[in-house]
């Protein structure tokens, strides 16, 4: 149970693109309590990776750009990003799953969120940006 819990924990922060959590910060002694802690964090985590900080906007901005698989290039997915944006903010994405039209919604929000909080803001969709209101 505790390899299942932890790896639900990885897999959301990489998501997320936190680095991951090898080990409780103060273990529990008795196996039962290691579980229960392990799984009080995997839905910690999980809650919080469903949930990115701007997701009504990308959702806004995603309402008029392409559809969340959409193939064409240059630009790919559902907030249509490029490949350097995708290198730059989904690297480790890019190289496990391919172009974004491969990830998930919420890897695709995820990957704009990086975009967001590394000071570029809601800029990269100008047009788009602009009819939701954020620019």
């Amino acid at each position: 149970m505790i390899d299942a819990y932890r790896h639900q924990v990885w897999r959301w922060q990489r998501v997320m693109g936190h680095p991951v959590l090898r080990r409780l910060p103060n273990p529990p002694t008795e196996l039962p309590s290691k579980i229960a802690a392990w799984k009080r964090i995997a839905t910690t985590v999980r809650e919080h990776a469903l949930n990115p900080p701007h997701k009504r906007q990308w959702l806004c901005i995603h309402r008029f750009e392409g559809a969340w698989n959409d193939p064409d290039p240059p630009y790919y997915g559902g907030l249509q990003m490029n490949l350097g944006f995708q290198r730059t903010y989904g690297g480790g994405l890019l190289s496990r799953k391919g172009t974004a039209d491969h990830w998930t919604p919420l890897e695709q929000m995820w990957a704009a969120e990086r975009a967001h909080r590394s000071g570029r803001g809601f800029y990269p969709w100008p047009n788009t940006a602009r009819y939701c209101g954020l620019i």
